[in-house]
């Protein structure tokens, strides 16, 4: 199969989104608030990081220079990956994860359900099963974004300084990046309608306002990203860097 070196780079950019926000939900395993949170986010987790396994491996094939899963996850430096600048921000507190997961999994599942009629077999097959996750993933989230927006004074403020901190990465989720020129994957701009109902109607029941943002950050697709990107992939990639090759 001679290389596709345009779908390779939307391929990556897809893998990369879903494995960092993986392992941004799996850093709540024996930390989260409630013992049924305790086993829903790494769930979570896990489906984000089945996703990127799919996404890298197939990115490997369609690059063609020997490539696996494994060397695209765990020996690229930050500059190298091309993930939304949203989902490497940090926890935060339990707020900011739900609120970030709800953003991102709000935009996914319009995209994954417009990437079912793909014509590259594997990005369909992926779209197949991520369609009915992320429709679990905008539930999970958007139930908690309302219990803590519609709750005591305490919870509220602190969604609140979530909308404030997380909405302004938002509008990277609509630049279209590398797959600007693919067929075989949905345009980004097309999830606006869908992703905005959401989040407005959720907001609407938190008694959030969805603010303005005029001057929204940007980079992550061009590997400029912030500083919190390199200790996490540091951590990440530690076991595999230390024992190259290694099989599991």
């Amino acid at each position: 199969m001679a290389p596709d070196l345009e779908l390779f780079d939307a391929v990556l950019e897809l893998a990369d989104d879903h494995l960092v926000l993986g392992h941004r939900l799996s850093e709540w395993c024996g930390h989260a608030p409630m013992l049924e949170e305790d086993l829903a986010l790494p769930n979570m987790a896990l489906d984000l990081i089945g996703t990127a396994r799919t996404l890298y491996d197939h990115a490997g094939r369609l690059e063609g220079q020997g490539r696996d899963e494994d060397t695209l996850a765990y020996l690229r430096g930050d500059r190298a990956y091309r993930n939304l600048l949203l989902v490497e921000r940090e926890n935060g507190d339990f707020a900011h994860t739900m609120l970030r997961q709800l953003y991102f999994s709000a935009f996914m599942h319009p995209y994954w359900e417009a990437a079912l009629g793909s014509s590259d077999a594997v990005i369909s097959g992926v779209a197949g099963k991520a369609v009915k996750e992320m429709a679990y993933h905008i539930r999970h989230a958007a139930e908690w974004v309302i219990r803590l927006g519609d709750g005591t004074e305490e919870s509220a403020r602190r969604m609140g300084a979530a909308v404030d901190a997380l909405h302004l990465y938002t509008p990277e989720l609509f630049e279209e990046g590398a797959a600007a020129g693919c067929d075989a994957l949905p345009a980004r701009a097309a999830m606006r309608g869908a992703f905005d109902s959401t989040i407005a109607q959720v907001f609407a029941e938190a008694g959030l306002c969805v603010p303005e943002v005029a001057y929204p950050p940007s980079g992550g697709r061009r590997g400029l990203h912030g500083e919190e990107l390199g200790p996490m992939l540091a951590e990440m990639q530690s076991l595999h860097r230390a024992h190259p090759g290694a099989l599991w």
